[in-house]
């Protein structure tokens, strides 16, 4: 089996990235797949510019809303230290070998609005947030590794999030696949606050209150892609979350996990 260093995964399936920015998905990291990008017409990593949009379906979160299929547009940028995708940005500090830093930013969005359903009358509005931090990536013979915590810079949820992930790709071609997996530790400010806290002053009948605590929850993917030509891309991604057990037990949400797919299509300029 080729080393990471000799296969060549793609960035625009983080094209699917734009995805993250929906109201309620299971999170992923594609971002330690910048460090694979080039300049080449062939490469299934483009620098520069990408401007498109995806499809995407999924389990809602919360009782009484409805599964997620929507189209997104948007555009994705890899520079040779600035990435952006969709909702979030990282900037690489240093670069030392096969280990790489980065400052990183992040919008996360509301996902429970008390105005939507009568269910959730005397919730509080669970808003968005600007979230930034710090991460690391490392790239081994079989593996991308990444590691990376965020906080709440804007005081909404006054919570943290950290995630190590493990992306293993295989390519033969044109075509990439990619499956990851991962772990996401999340403190109990900002589980409570997106993921199916009840505060006392929210309890109403059938709606006990409710503290998740310090959550951990596995997460799964696999993404695929492939390069149509030098300016046309598509991608596909299929990511799993498995709530800890004090978010699935929650009286507010729906399932005992998070699937969403979707796919992608590109222009790069």
């Amino acid at each position: 089996m080729p080393s990471v260093r000799t296969r060549r995964p793609t960035a625009l399936v983080s094209l699917l990235a734009l995805l993250l920015a929906t109201p309620a998905l299971a999170d992923i990291d594609l971002g330690a797949l910048s460090v694979f990008a080039s300049d080449s017409p062939a490469s299934p990593i483009p620098k520069g510019l990408v401007l498109g949009g995806a499809f995407i379906g999924g389990q809602a979160r919360y009782q009484h809303q409805d599964d997620t299929l929507l189209p997104i547009p948007g555009a994705l940028y890899f520079g040779d230290n600035l990435m952006y995708l969709g909702d979030r940005a990282r900037y690489y500090l240093s670069r030392d070998g096969n280990l790489s830093t980065y400052g990183f930013g992040r919008v996360r969005f509301g996902n429970l609005d008390p105005d939507d359903d009568p269910f959730f009358d005397g919730i509080h509005k669970r808003k968005g947030q600007l979230e930034a931090g710090f991460g690391a990536d490392l790239v081994t013979p079989y593996a991308l590794l990444t590691l990376r915590a965020t906080s709440d810079v804007t005081g909404n949820s006054k919570g943290q999030e950290v995630m190590a992930w493990a992306n293993f790709p295989i390519v033969r071609g044109r075509l990439l696949l990619m499956p990851g997996a991962g772990l996401m530790l999340r403190s109990h400010n900002l589980a409570n606050y997106y993921f199916g806290g009840v505060s006392d002053d929210e309890v109403a009948p059938g709606r006990e209150q409710w503290n998740t605590g310090t959550t951990l929850s596995p997460m799964a993917s696999i993404i695929g892609s492939y390069r149509f030509s030098p300016h046309w891309i598509g991608g596909f991604g299929i990511n799993y979350e498995r709530y800890d057990d004090d978010v699935a037990d929650s009286p507010l949400v729906q399932h005992g996990g998070e699937l969403y797919a979707g796919v992608g299509l590109g222009y790069i300029w």
